[in-house]
């Protein structure tokens, strides 16, 4: 049975590169049918903090990454010691009194002496590489205060754990021969071995905040769906072919194989997740976008939690909805209808206001006055017989009128806003610009 894991470390939040990890392994055991392995490398007790682990858990499962089994490399340090002592009995490894900066002595360290050999693995992804450890220096196996050093856990608890397949990224090559002659070492059968390509920013570099190195609790804080941001995920690396970029999930277990992912590096593209997003939202039933809408309106207070009208949102909604690449931008884009006082973005005010309307604002609030059906048609029909009236071109109104309700220069169509903010919202908005004489 095919069993892979993922082995993140508490030190710090899941981010992109980690999560594409977690999903290759985790769409790997699916498509499979094996198993798929979490454990916490929290040996670095001093770095290692519980808001790191809930962090990663959480998202984790956010994204949809359900784990069979879950090991703690801090419970295991008996059968990490019991492993080392083994090397040393068969003469594999030494030991070494350690020294402090003060040239006091820390305790004794386990160290293993790396044989001269080449080394050469069948990488799933890149082929056969070669590593000629005779540059390698004798590796720390237990370290003074008796924790595991990295790639000695590894092989332990991989060897343990009955892993077949280790995949994670391109980093990670430069530990494979030293994990490679510790397996030939303890007489342990070999994984395969699976590198990842390195997922880099769009100018070439390493990821980094500014180009997409962001917490995955952040990217679900900003409104981003899960379902979309995995599909983003599952195409850094490998495509559903046929130049397609939307495959459900469940059909990409069907698909995926680890050998036909790409070797070369990926490139994070904030804009290119921002378009699956849409997608996601924009074909999103209606009132199941509106179910994930109305916390984030509650907690701006927008919307009281026990008295809102949710066929108005959910209206609200389907307006907006084509157009959102977050579920925070719904929240930023309707405020003007969930708010009493619009105050115009300065420069929507000095372009489009910057002359009197007074006259016209006030035949407009008239004329939607007396309308005796106030729907969307009746009310554009009612604007276009104003400005004919007063011989100008409609986009004279359109945008200052726009720039008085929403406080906005873009949004849905003026005439739609107007019939969802009312008839006394609207003249109240409108009445607020008119100079009294």
């Amino acid at each position: 049975m095919i069993r892979v894991r993922f082995a993140p470390s508490p030190t710090g939040n899941l981010h992109i590169g980690g999560s594409r990890t977690a999903l290759f392994n985790w769409l790997y055991a699916r498509s499979k049918k094996g198993k798929f392995i979490l454990r916490i490398e929290d040996t670095d007790t001093s770095r290692s903090e519980q808001k790191y682990m809930d962090e990663i858990l959480d998202s984790l499962k956010w994204l949809g990454f359900d784990w069979d089994e879950v090991y703690y490399q801090s419970r295991r340090f008996d059968l990490y010691r019991k492993f080392g002592r083994r090397l040393l009995e068969e003469g594999k490894a030494y030991e070494e009194e350690l020294f402090d900066e003060n040239k006091q002595p820390k305790g004794k360290a386990i160290i293993f002496k790396v044989p001269a050999e080449k080394v050469k693995i069948n990488d799933l992804i890149h082929g056969e590489i070669e590593f000629d450890t005779s540059v390698i220096k004798d590796q720390v196996l237990i370290k003074s205060d008796g924790t595991p050093a990295y790639n000695f856990a590894c092989v332990v608890d991989d060897a343990d754990m009955q892993i077949t397949h280790v995949i994670r990224g391109d980093d990670h090559i430069s530990n494979t021969p030293k994990q490679v002659i510790l397996y030939k070492a303890l007489g342990l059968a070999l994984p395969e071995f699976a590198h990842l390509p390195l997922i880099l920013g769009r100018e070439g570099g390493r990821l980094s905040k500014r180009t997409g190195a962001t917490a995955i609790s952040d990217y679900r804080k900003m409104g981003y769906l899960p379902a979309a941001l995995v599909n983003y995920l599952l195409l850094l690396s490998w495509s559903p072919g046929a130049n397609r970029e939307l495959i459900d999930i469940k059909e990409a277990i069907e698909l995926f194989d680890i050998k036909d992912v790409n070797k070369t590096a990926a490139t994070f593209d904030i804009a290119k997740l921002n378009w699956i997003n849409n997608q996601y939202l924009k074909n999103m039933d209606a009132q199941e976008l509106a179910d994930r809408l109305i916390p984030l309106l509650i907690e701006k207070k927008y919307i009281s939690a026990d008295n809102f009208d949710r066929d108005y949102v959910i209206s609200l909604v389907k307006l907006f909805q084509a157009r959102l690449s977050t579920l925070n931008d719904f929240a930023d884009w309707a405020d003007f209808f969930f708010v009493e006082d619009i105050i115009p973005q300065e420069q929507a005010r000095e372009k489009f206001l910057n002359q009197d309307f007074s006259r016209e604002f006030r035949l407009f609030a008239e004329r939607l006055a007396a309308l005796e059906q106030f729907d969307v048609a009746s009310i554009e029909q009612g604007f276009r017989q104003m400005v004919s009236e007063l011989n100008i071109p409609a986009k004279t109104l359109i945008h200052p009128i726009r720039v008085v309700l929403t406080g906005k220069t873009i949004g849905p169509g003026l005439f739609e806003i107007i019939y969802y903010l009312g008839k006394e919202r609207t003249k109240k908005r409108l009445m607020k610009w008119i100079k009294r004489s």
